[in-house]
Protein backbone atom coordinates (compact mmCIF):
# COMPACT_ATOMS: atom_id res chain seq x y z
CA UNK A 1 0.00 0.00 0.00
CA UNK A 2 1.09 3.43 -0.61
CA UNK A 3 0.35 6.58 1.70
CA UNK A 4 0.15 9.91 0.53
CA UNK A 5 -1.60 13.46 1.27
CA UNK A 6 -4.55 14.89 -0.49
CA UNK A 7 -1.40 17.88 -1.30
CA UNK A 8 -0.11 15.00 -3.30
CA UNK A 9 -2.61 14.12 -5.03
CA UNK A 10 -3.91 17.84 -5.95
CA UNK A 11 0.11 18.17 -7.38
CA UNK A 12 -0.08 15.23 -9.17
CA UNK A 13 -3.72 15.97 -11.27
CA UNK A 14 -2.64 19.27 -11.31
CA UNK A 15 0.71 18.43 -13.45
CA UNK A 16 -0.97 16.28 -15.79
CA UNK A 17 -3.76 18.47 -16.42
CA UNK A 18 -1.40 21.01 -17.16
CA UNK A 19 0.47 18.29 -19.78
CA UNK A 20 -2.83 17.62 -21.71
CA UNK A 21 -2.70 16.12 -24.13
CA UNK A 22 0.92 14.67 -23.38
CA UNK A 23 1.74 12.67 -20.82
CA UNK A 24 3.13 13.99 -17.95
CA UNK A 25 5.89 12.11 -15.54
CA UNK A 26 7.18 12.83 -12.25
CA UNK A 27 8.88 11.01 -9.11
CA UNK A 28 7.22 10.13 -5.92
CA UNK A 29 10.18 10.42 -2.99
CA UNK A 30 9.44 8.68 0.45
CA UNK A 31 9.86 6.27 3.16
CA UNK A 32 10.94 2.87 1.45
CA UNK A 33 9.71 0.60 4.43
CA UNK A 34 6.10 1.98 5.07
CA UNK A 35 5.78 3.36 1.57
CA UNK A 36 4.62 6.85 2.76
CA UNK A 37 4.91 9.79 0.03
CA UNK A 38 6.73 12.59 1.49
CA UNK A 39 6.83 14.62 -2.39
CA UNK A 40 5.68 14.80 -5.38
CA UNK A 41 8.71 15.85 -7.23
CA UNK A 42 7.53 16.75 -11.00
CA UNK A 43 9.62 16.35 -14.35
CA UNK A 44 9.92 16.94 -17.57
CA UNK A 45 9.14 14.13 -20.06
CA UNK A 46 11.63 13.48 -21.73
CA UNK A 47 10.54 11.34 -24.62
CA UNK A 48 11.93 11.85 -28.28
CA UNK A 49 12.29 10.26 -31.26
CA UNK A 50 16.04 9.19 -30.39
CA UNK A 51 14.24 7.80 -27.42
CA UNK A 52 11.80 5.91 -29.38
CA UNK A 53 14.41 4.65 -31.53
CA UNK A 54 16.24 3.08 -28.47
CA UNK A 55 13.45 1.50 -26.86
CA UNK A 56 12.87 -0.02 -30.50
CA UNK A 57 14.02 -3.48 -29.51
CA UNK A 58 10.71 -3.59 -27.26
CA UNK A 59 8.41 -5.46 -29.43
CA UNK A 60 5.13 -3.57 -27.47
CA UNK A 61 6.07 -0.01 -28.64
CA UNK A 62 4.27 1.11 -31.09
CA UNK A 63 5.44 2.41 -34.12
CA UNK A 64 4.95 6.35 -33.36
CA UNK A 65 5.49 6.55 -30.24
CA UNK A 66 5.48 10.54 -29.07
CA UNK A 67 4.97 12.19 -25.61
CA UNK A 68 1.63 11.41 -26.30
CA UNK A 69 1.63 8.12 -25.55
CA UNK A 70 4.87 7.50 -23.47
CA UNK A 71 7.19 9.70 -21.16
CA UNK A 72 10.84 9.20 -20.09
CA UNK A 73 12.55 10.29 -17.43
CA UNK A 74 15.67 11.58 -18.16
CA UNK A 75 18.86 9.86 -16.23
CA UNK A 76 20.62 12.71 -15.37
CA UNK A 77 17.06 13.60 -13.66
CA UNK A 78 16.60 10.75 -12.10
CA UNK A 79 20.57 10.59 -10.45
CA UNK A 80 20.26 14.19 -9.39
CA UNK A 81 16.75 12.85 -7.53
CA UNK A 82 18.86 10.21 -5.92
CA UNK A 83 20.92 12.36 -4.44
CA UNK A 84 18.75 15.15 -3.65
CA UNK A 85 16.59 12.11 -1.81
CA UNK A 86 19.18 10.86 0.02
CA UNK A 87 20.48 13.90 1.37
CA UNK A 88 17.07 14.22 3.01
CA UNK A 89 17.09 10.55 3.95
CA UNK A 90 14.42 9.63 1.63
CA UNK A 91 14.11 7.15 -1.42
CA UNK A 92 12.77 7.71 -4.66
CA UNK A 93 10.06 5.19 -4.36
CA UNK A 94 7.91 5.24 -7.01
CA UNK A 95 6.99 7.28 -10.73
CA UNK A 96 3.80 8.47 -11.82
CA UNK A 97 2.81 9.81 -15.47
CA UNK A 98 -0.49 10.47 -16.87
CA UNK A 99 -2.55 8.48 -19.39
CA UNK A 100 -4.33 10.99 -21.85
CA UNK A 101 -7.32 10.55 -22.58
CA UNK A 102 -6.80 6.58 -21.29
CA UNK A 103 -7.25 5.02 -18.43
CA UNK A 104 -5.64 4.71 -15.40
CA UNK A 105 -4.30 0.92 -16.55
CA UNK A 106 -0.57 0.37 -17.04
CA UNK A 107 0.14 -0.45 -20.56
CA UNK A 108 2.36 -3.57 -21.73
CA UNK A 109 5.10 -1.00 -22.23
CA UNK A 110 5.05 0.27 -18.56
CA UNK A 111 5.22 -2.89 -17.27
CA UNK A 112 8.10 -4.09 -19.54
CA UNK A 113 9.95 -0.80 -18.48
CA UNK A 114 8.85 -1.06 -14.80
CA UNK A 115 11.46 -1.77 -11.57
CA UNK A 116 10.29 -3.48 -8.70
CA UNK A 117 9.86 -2.42 -5.68
CA UNK A 118 8.20 1.03 -6.68
CA UNK A 119 4.98 1.99 -7.07
CA UNK A 120 3.91 3.50 -10.14
CA UNK A 121 1.22 6.44 -9.99
CA UNK A 122 -1.26 6.60 -13.15
CA UNK A 123 -3.74 8.86 -13.77
CA UNK A 124 -6.09 8.95 -16.47
CA UNK A 125 -7.00 12.68 -18.21
CA UNK A 126 -9.88 12.55 -20.29
CA UNK A 127 -10.30 15.64 -22.45
CA UNK A 128 -7.88 17.95 -20.19
CA UNK A 129 -9.45 17.10 -17.27
CA UNK A 130 -7.88 14.08 -14.23
CA UNK A 131 -10.26 11.63 -13.44
CA UNK A 132 -9.24 8.34 -11.75
CA UNK A 133 -5.89 7.91 -10.54
CA UNK A 134 -4.53 4.09 -9.45
CA UNK A 135 -1.30 2.73 -7.61
CA UNK A 136 0.43 -0.22 -9.38
CA UNK A 137 2.95 -2.24 -8.37
CA UNK A 138 4.91 -5.28 -9.86
CA UNK A 139 4.57 -8.69 -7.84
CA UNK A 140 7.23 -11.38 -8.41
CA UNK A 141 6.25 -12.65 -11.76
CA UNK A 142 6.82 -9.29 -12.85
CA UNK A 143 2.96 -8.56 -13.11
CA UNK A 144 1.21 -5.63 -12.16
CA UNK A 145 -1.34 -5.79 -9.03
CA UNK A 146 -3.49 -2.98 -8.02
CA UNK A 147 -1.66 -1.09 -5.10
CA UNK A 148 -4.50 0.41 -2.21
CA UNK A 149 -3.29 3.81 -1.68
CA UNK A 150 -4.49 5.50 1.54
CA UNK A 151 -4.94 9.22 2.25
CA UNK A 152 -3.14 10.91 5.36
Amino acid sequence: MLRLSTEHLCAIRTHAESTYPNECCGLLLGLTQDKILVEVMATENAWSAETSESFSSIHVLADVATKRSHYMIAPEVMLKAQREARDRQLDIIGIYHSHPDHQALPSEFDRVCAWNHYSYIIISVQQGKSTALKSWSLNDDHQFQLEEIIIY
